[in-house]
C-alpha cells in the first residue's frame, strides 16, 4: 500500500471511530448502533496497519487483488446492515400497528372514536 493511501485510510478510520464517540455523547446516535460503526472504524485501521492480514485473507478467498477484498467486504457490510435495518423497521411496524390498534379500542371505550 503506498504510504498517501496508508495515511488516507488512518485519517479515515481515525475521523470514523471519533465521529462515532462523539454522536454517542450528544446521543445522535444510540449505543446498541454504536458497535456496529466502531467495529467498522477499527476493522479499516486493523487492515491498514496490518496490511499483510488483508492480503491472507485475499488470497484465502482466491481474489487477485487486495481492493477486490475491500470491495466484496463493503458490499457484505452493506447487505448485513440493511437486513438488520429492514429487520429493525419490521418490527417498529408491528409495534405501531399494535399501538394503533390499542388507540382505537381506548377511544372506542371512551366513545371519543372522531377524535
Amino acid at each position: 500500500m503506498l504510504f498517501r493511501q496508508k495515511i488516507f485510510a488512518i485519517t479515515a478510520a481515525l475521523f470514523l471511530l471519533v465521529l462515532i464517540f462523539e454522536l454517542v455523547r450528544r446521543r445522535k446516535l444510540k449505543e446498541e448502533y454504536s458497535w456496529l460503526w466502531l467495529l467498522t472504524g477499527v476493522s479499516i485501521l486493523v487492515l491498514t496497519l496490518w496490511y499483510d492480514l488483508l492480503l491472507m485473507l485475499t488470497s484465502a478467498i482466491g481474489a487477485k487483488v487486495a481492493t477486490t477484498t475491500l470491495f466484496i467486504a463493503a458490499v457484505m457490510y452493506l447487505i448485513l446492515i440493511t437486513l438488520h435495518f429492514s429487520v429493525r423497521i419490521s418490527s417498529l411496524s408491528d409495534q405501531v400497528k399494535k399501538l394503533v390498534q390499542e388507540l382505537a379500542i381506548l377511544k372506542a371505550e371512551k366513545g371519543d372514536i372522531h377524535n
